[in-house]
């Protein structure tokens, strides 16, 4: 399984923009965000409008606009970030979809022998992604071993 540019990307940016937003949601404009993390403004756009319709952040139009998250950062998992940017963290089609055409058993993908593993590490992954907030990003990089 491989995270693309757009889901690292989108994560830092939550990251970022609640860093410097803070729990008093002030407004993080979005050039200075991509001046940070090295992003593309237009890139970041896309992703950031993506994030806003998920509901992780929330913006204000104008000269003085820009973004701030949408709920604290206690409240969002590096899971809810990643899921409207990647879709399904699953390592294969047949663990959300049973009837996957890619699989090499025609009758159905709940004979395949190799279909437990594809659960487990479905499982493990969400359980991962869940479990770990914005919040803990923040700290773990304030921390001095981080």
């Amino acid at each position: 399984m491989n995270i693309s540019t757009k889901g690292r990307y989108g994560l830092e940016a939550v990251v970022d923009i609640a860093r410097h937003g803070g729990s008093d949601k002030k407004i993080v404009a979005l050039k200075s965000v991509s001046e940070r993390q090295g992003v593309s403004q237009n890139y970041l756009q896309q992703i950031i409008t993506t994030l806003r319709k998920a509901g992780i952040v929330d913006s204000v139009r104008g000269s003085d606009g820009g973004y701030f998250l949408a709920r604290p950062a206690e409240e969002i998992t590096v899971g809810s970030v990643l899921r409207p940017l990647e879709g399904t963290m699953a390592p294969a089609d047949c663990v959300v979809n049973n009837d996957d055409p890619s699989c090499n058993d025609d009758s159905n993908c709940s004979s395949c022998s190799t279909r437990s593993v594809w659960h487990s590490m479905f499982s493990t992954i969400n359980q991962v992604v869940d479990n770990i907030t914005i919040a803990d990003l923040l700290k773990e990089q304030e921390s001095p071993s981080g």
